[in-house]
């Protein structure tokens, strides 16, 4: 009860005397202290997450909202540090509402045999991950070689739709001595796992990431400015390489416990991302 009470009476009446009386030795107002005192990247950004209207912003909206601002908290314009701090956070802000607005938009395209860029997405993999072997047909048994589960893919990607497939390609093709190595590891005799069944699998547990905002550090530190799709896939990459990694480090009894060590590498990725300072990429 009077831990409540404290607590009442500090969001009522003490933290209001408090910020009025350090305006009055600083000069400064709350949101100045802040993005004066806070290290660029996720640290800044963060600290103003609680920061009223602000935080809602659209991209072409963030001038005006920052002219605003410094209208409404009385900071003469000339102050261009705390213009241009304010002016990154909130692009990162707004940049990551809409990246995450892009991935879930394609993760909700089915990937579909009729469309002919969708085809030609599926038939670069191929090539990417097997450039001796010629794909003899469509529907083939050969699909199983690079770890899809039957003749024809399309079935594998109904979860994470055509952001499964986009993800393998970009790791494919940015990382392809990276990602032919770990297709070969994948094929080890006690070891082994399904490399494309797995790459999807890593797709969701980015895009869950990405949605309830544990991507934000790593985001914010890593971009100043708006967060690209670009991004996504290189965090993706990351994963892909990390788990082939952490999988051959734990060897699993068998391939049954995968749900089991796939959740401690969750896991340890979201341990991970706790950092304020975190940056988790995949260097070429």
């Amino acid at each position: 009860m009077l831990v409540y009470f404290w607590g009442f009476l500090y969001s009522k009446y003490v933290r209001f005397w408090l910020k009025w009386i350090l305006r009055l030795l600083t000069g400064k107002c709350e949101l100045q202290r802040l993005l004066d005192g806070s290290k660029a990247g996720a640290q800044r950004t963060l600290s103003i997450g609680n920061e009223g209207n602000a935080v809602h912003v659209e991209e072409v909206e963030v001038d005006k909202c920052v002219r605003d601002v410094m209208k409404e908290k009385k900071i003469e314009q000339k102050d261009t540090r705390f213009k241009t701090n304010l002016h990154i956070s909130l692009l990162q802000i707004s940049g990551y509402k809409k990246l995450y607005l892009n991935v879930e938009n394609l993760r909700k395209v089915p990937y579909d045999s009729d469309n002919e860029e969708h085809e030609e997405q599926l038939i670069e993999l191929w090539n990417l991950l097997m450039p001796h072997e010629n794909l003899k047909a469509r529907i083939s048994k050969q699909w199983c070689d690079i770890g899809f589960q039957g003749d024809d893919p399309k079935t594998d990607f109904r979860g994470m739709g055509l952001l499964g497939l986009v993800n393998l390609v970009y790791f494919s093709k940015h990382y392809t001595k990276e990602a032919r190595q770990i297709l070969s590891r994948s094929n080890h005799p006690k070891l082994g796992y399904s490399y494309a069944i797995v790459g999807i699998n890593l797709t969701e547990m980015a895009y869950s990431l990405l949605r309830n905002g544990a991507l934000k550090s790593h985001l914010y530190n890593m971009v100043s400015g708006l967060p690209q799709m670009e991004h996504f896939h290189q965090f993706y990459c990351y994963l892909v390489y990390e788990f082939d990694k952490f999988w051959f480090e734990e060897e699993p009894e068998s391939i049954m416990h995968f749900n089991q060590y796939r959740e401690k590498f969750h896991e340890k990725i979201k341990g991970l991302l706790l950092d304020c300072n975190v940056i988790l990429t995949l260097q070429s």
